[in-house]
């Protein structure tokens, strides 16, 4: 009984988790920036990440394939991001992990 209630647990928090990534979307915007970046320039290719309000945004110059994790490791968001400044509106804070090709950074909001 325990076997078959953990799995129905589990198979809810996955349906779950596909609505809300679903919901969240990343927007484009042609605001400046404010704010201080969280990752390293060197190591960037002039990539910024920043995280304010709820809000994850990051500029990037050139177009990236971007993946958004809780903590936990469960996906947020993943999307493919054109050059400029992309905003994705999160439901809660904390601190969420943003990849971008080799390179991953922690952000909280």
């Amino acid at each position: 009984m325990k076997r078959l209630l953990a799995i129905l647990t589990l198979i809810l928090a996955l349906g779950l988790g596909n609505t809300a990534l679903g919901e969240i979307q990343w927007h484009e915007t042609r605001r400046e920036i404010q704010g201080k970046s969280v990752n390293d320039p060197r190591q960037s290719d002039g990539i910024e990440i920043y995280g304010s309000k709820g809000t994850i945004t990051i500029y990037t110059p050139k177009r990236i394939t971007v993946r958004v994790y809780t903590i936990l490791g469960q996906v947020v968001s993943q999307a493919t991001l054109q050059p400029g400044t992309s905003e994705l509106k999160l439901g809660s804070r904390g601190i969420y992990l943003v990849r971008i090709g080799n390179m991953t950074q922690k952000v909280a909001i």
